[in-house]
């Protein structure tokens, strides 16, 4: 079997891994608190991640610059990131979690713009935004009545917050530069996340009528840690190294996709034809930003004859 085609499997779990972790912390929150419950995930993953890092490469940064670096970005991608969401899921569909996720990559260019003078917004960028508008509106077009109660409305801001969070944080890790062991990086990043989550977690938590040893809890709790942590981070680290960029970031397109029909089919969450069109106006959203910006960026490389750092996967 060549590099290639494990490349392409590996693709494959990512898909299927990271489209199911909304469904397990849907799953989750139902018997833990939802802050307690992501940093446990986060601290346990990043030990194994920060393990495997340092069995395989004994090459890594302990600076108290690199240090506090992972620690922002840890805070940033997973504190605000995947504990935000974790919170939401809470009052929000695993599905609806995920198709306001998707649009990542759209927060991600709007940080990207505001902080480089040197980007400047087009008409592809302002139509894909444009169609992302309109998929949100799309995913409320059944919901409306919701959008009134409070914990229904506080877990779609939370989600945005989430979303910015983790723009914000991909954007600077990328603008960092590749490091000489970024799992290491990421382990810190994982292990900071979760400390600050249980920081966290007695301010927000409720942990009346929590049972510790629930078995469908600690199952879902497992199930992120092993296939939504390591595995899947540690797959992609390898699809990135090996398949193109558009290529190994496909995954954003499908994700979404697998959260809503596993949610529809295994936690009966609704699915409507209004849905179905709010996936396909995200990722068509997504797709048509990303395209904008590399055409932006091209035209900068053009001009300047510097390379492109495509900040938009």
């Amino acid at each position: 079997m060549t590099k290639q085609t494990k490349a392409y499997i590996a693709l494959v779990f990512i898909c299927v891994a990271w489209g199911t972790t909304y469904l397990a912390i849907r799953v989750g929150v139902r018997h833990y608190p939802a802050f307690l419950f992501a940093g446990v995930r986060q601290v346990v993953a990043g030990i194994i991640l920060l393990s495997l890092a340092l069995l395989f490469n004994r090459k890594f940064d302990l600076t108290r610059q690199n240090v506090m670096r992972q620690m922002w970005l840890g805070f940033l991608m997973l504190t605000i990131g995947n504990g935000c969401v974790t919170w939401a899921e809470q009052y929000v569909p695993s599905g609806i979690a995920a198709l306001l996720c998707a649009m990542m990559p759209i927060f991600a260019v709007l940080i990207n713009l505001m902080s480089e003078q040197k980007d400047k917004l087009n008409a592809t960028i302002g139509v894909g935004m444009l169609l992302g508008v309109v998929g949100v509106g799309l995913i409320f077009r059944q919901n409306i009545v919701d959008l009134g109660k409070p914990e229904y409305l506080s877990g779609i801001l939370c989600i945005f917050l989430a979303t910015s969070g983790w723009a914000l944080g991909s954007t600077l890790n990328k603008k960092y530069g590749k490091a000489e062991n970024p799992f290491f990086n990421s382990g810190l990043q994982l292990l900071f996340g979760g400390v600050f989550m249980l920081f966290i977690s007695p301010i927000t938590d409720d942990y009346t009528g929590m049972q510790l040893w629930n078995m469908e809890g600690l199952l879902s709790l497992g199930y992120l840690i092993v296939f939504g942590s390591v595995l899947a981070y540690a797959a992609y680290m390898y699809v990135l190294d090996v398949l193109p960029v558009g290529v190994a970031t496909i995954y954003a397109y499908i994700n979404p996709l697998i959260a809503v029909l596993a949610g529809a089919i295994l936690l009966h969450e609704p699915l409507n034809i209004f849905i179905g069109l709010a996936f396909l106006t995200i990722v068509i959203s997504v797709f048509t930003v990303n395209m904008g910006y590399r055409q932006q960026r091209k035209t900068d490389q053009k001009n300047m004859s510097a390379p492109i750092a495509d900040v938009a996967e």
